[in-house]
């Protein structure tokens, strides 16, 4: 291993170790991110030029490995965007209300519900559409706003978010950046979310249903007057027949995407592809039917409005994403074949040496990896820190010799469920805002049974790596 290499690893480690203390401190790492890939270029090569250049090349290739995940999310928020316009998502859901007659049954009707709309349409959209429909009816069977937000936050951006079996925005994320196939982070991801998700959303209940008993938690019936009216100020009108036919057909196509991803063994880009195409195709139907002559231009409005979400979204993680691809295939794509004969990347060659320095355990590797995904969460995006979950993963299993896929995907769980809406207060906004409570009390809700999943969760993971 030459003295350059060498110092190539140091520097790489260097601006690892900057990039989690500045998250722990709650500040923004693209700058840090952007001048750790000048540095490694200029390390490489020895060029000003080419350090400089490389900083453009490395933001190309993240953007190129993104760009399927990035579109998707995009056309699913425009047609989400439509379906609401006209009253189509209120219409799918509304028959869910019926359910509901007691506050038991309003949290976990509403989680799953909120659940299953997450895993087609994401979390954030989902979220005004169960608030407005299903708030007023929780609220009258006597389950407070609160614990509807927690309902709503616990399934959506944390179950659902977490695993995201259907879009597949995170599970790419942390793939590519671990060096791994997309569908091996999801099938590892599996257990993980299902022991996530019981043991948190239980320990919530619990907690939620002993205040209830106390009296400590109360309903407060004027936000279920006030909610619904705020929600719905932008509509449509559809024929009823029209928009019903229209509330069947949607997750009956959605419902076929799935059938089809079983039937043909779609995965990975092709399910995603298909997910996305059929979120295209309704989109253009429902907005030719609501708008008639004026569908081609509204067609376009809303393919606006999604991939403003789109890149507001990942518009910080396409940095962050990019330092930590250098540190495998993606540096010899930006800087050439400049790194030493016999180097498998950097990351490689870090777990190759962390091998045969440092007695590294499973239980070492689970527990550093739940930390890493908790640090990354910091920032109350969840998405800017799990590459860095997947690079680690990978060094790690290269020390260890097995577990890139459960490392990977139980970084990415704590990452979602700590940074994506659950536990810090910046990221439940939309939840909050939209039942009417406190986030600071919504994250203080949420913060002992999402530890308590966490801490059973990374222990299933040292008995799975």
């Amino acid at each position: 291993m030459g003295v350059e290499l060498y110092v190539l690893h140091w520097v790489y480690v260097l601006f690892v170790l900057l990039i989690i203390g500045m998250m722990i401190m709650k500040r923004d790492t693209s700058l840090v991110c952007i001048i750790g890939i000048a540095v490694l270029g200029l390390t490489a090569t020895g060029s000003i030029s080419t350090s400089i250049g490389g900083i453009f090349g490395s933001f190309i290739y993240a953007i190129t490995e993104l760009l399927p995940t990035i579109l998707v999310i995009c056309i699913i928020v425009a047609m989400s965007q439509v379906l609401t316009e006209t009253g189509i998502n209120e219409s799918m859901i509304r028959p869910m209300t019926a359910l509901i007659r007691n506050p038991a049954l309003a949290y976990w009707v509403i989680g799953i519900v909120m659940m299953v709309i997450s895993w087609f349409f994401w979390p954030s959209p989902a979220v005004a559409l169960i608030g407005a429909v299903m708030l007023p009816v929780a609220l009258r069977v006597g389950l407070p706003a609160l614990g509807v937000a927690m309902s709503m936050n616990l399934f959506g951006h944390g179950i659902a978010l977490s695993g995201d079996f259907i879009i597949q925005g995170a599970p790419t994320l942390t793939a590519k950046a671990a060096g791994i196939p997309v569908t091996d982070v999801i099938e590892a991801s599996v257990p993980l979310v299902i022991v996530m998700g019981v043991v948190t959303t239980v320990t919530a209940f619990w907690l939620l249903w002993r205040d209830l008993k106390s009296g400590k938690l109360v309903v407060e019936q004027a936000a279920a007057v006030e909610q619904p009216r705020n929600n719905n100020q932008k509509r449509v009108a559809l024929p009823t027949g029209i928009r019903r036919t229209l509330s069947i057909l949607v997750p009956v196509l959605f419902l076929l995407d799935v059938l089809a991803m079983f039937l043909f063994d779609l995965k990975g880009g092709d399910a995603t592809a298909l997910v996305g195409g059929t979120a295209l195709v309704i989109l253009l139907i429902v907005a030719l039917v609501a708008h008639k002559g004026a569908g081609l231009e509204k067609t376009t409005d809303f393919l606006i409005q999604g991939f403003q979400f789109g890149f507001k979204v990942f518009g910080p993680v396409i940095p962050i994403a990019a330092f930590f691809y250098m540190g495998d295939s993606g540096f010899v794509k930006v800087f050439g074949e400049v790194l030493p004969q016999g180097s498998q990347g950097i990351v490689n060659d870090l777990g190759i040496a962390l091998a045969h320095t440092i007695p590294l355990s499973k239980e070492v590797a689970a527990v550093t990896l739940t930390a890493v995904g908790v640090i990354t969460g910091l920032d109350g995006s969840g998405f800017s820190g799990i590459t860095l979950a997947g690079s680690i993963a990978q060094l790690f299993s290269h020390a260890l010799g097995t577990g890139i896929a459960t490392l990977t995907a139980l970084g990415q769980i704590a990452a979602i469920w700590v940074g994506g809406g659950t536990i810090i207060p910046w990221a439940l906004i939309p939840a909050a805002a939209i039942c009417g409570v406190d986030p600071f009390e919504l994250a203080r809700r949420n913060l002992y049974p999402v530890v308590v999943g966490l801490v059973i969760t990374t222990i299933v993971a040292m008995f799975l790596i």
